[in-house]
């Protein structure tokens, strides 16, 4: 067969072009792929629920990937392990309570299931702003991360969602924007975020799966920027609270859908 350079083109624009479309009035939109936004999606999209996650950048995984300073395993505690199990990931027992799993198939497998039961990914896609009705958070400003990196004057596209997840990590970039443009008190103690702290594993795998609700009405933190926005600690390279966290916020989307 000869190939014909112009449709191959035509195949990927036209293609892209109809799945972004398709992702511009959804029931959730989140934002981070991480581990946490990609479990979420995952169960969402498993449940029959129209959802769809942006990425900045051109790989998903957020800080998985790399394990602990770049020794590319990751530990999880019993209950986490039993959502690796439901992906099929690998695990295998360290010491009583602590499981490991190669980091590598973790986020591949994560990513691939949570694609094929029908999450919708689009990286290299960074949220600028969100869309605010009536005190309410309803939807994204959408641009292109090279237009962000290269601070070219493009405008945005906006998305509308029933519901928006920040599940954007340590910066709670989605929050943090809601916190500076909307004037919307935030479900804190004092109504703004309220800042990570210092190292704690425990404290913090405890709180992440707590933390993981409802940030102001239409938005929700999921994974470590739950506890960012509330202000519980980091834990560490430990990921069992990320992933039970992204199953707790899907969870409590669904009742509400």
């Amino acid at each position: 067969m000869q190939l014909d350079e112009i449709k191959i083109s035509r195949a990927i624009i036209e293609s892209y072009q109809q799945k972004l479309i398709n992702a511009l009035d959804v029931e959730v939109a989140i934002v981070g792929a991480g581990p946490a936004g990609m479990v979420c999606g995952y169960y969402l999209a498993k449940a029959g629920k129209k959802v769809v996650l942006f990425e900045r950048k051109l790989s998903v995984g957020g800080g998985m990937w790399g394990g602990g300073i770049m020794f590319n395993e990751i530990v999880i505690q019993e209950e986490a392990r039993k959502i690796l199990d439901e992906f099929g990931v690998r695990t295998r027992k360290y010491e009583q309570g602590y499981y490991l799993a190669d980091s590598i198939d973790s986020v591949s497998t994560i990513c691939s299931k949570a694609v094929h039961a029908g999450l919708k990914v689009f990286n290299l896609i960074s949220a600028e702003d969100v869309m605010v009705r009536s005190k309410r958070v309803c939807g994204l400003v959408l641009n292109w991360t090279a237009v962000e990196m290269a601070n070219l004057h493009v405008d945005p596209v906006t998305m509308r969602a029933k519901f928006v997840v920040d599940a954007t990590g340590h910066p709670a970039e989605v929050a943090r924007i809601v916190e500076r443009k909307s004037g919307i008190k935030l479900n804190t103690k004092n109504g703004r975020i309220m800042g990570e702290q210092s190292m704690h594993a425990q404290a913090g795998e405890d709180t992440i799966v707590k933390n993981s609700k409802e940030i102001c009405p239409g938005l929700y933190a999921c994974g470590m920027c739950a506890n960012a926005v509330f202000g519980g600690p980091r834990m560490g390279p430990i990921f069992g609270g990320m992933l039970l966290a992204g199953r707790k916020v899907a969870k409590d989307l669904i009742r509400k859908l």
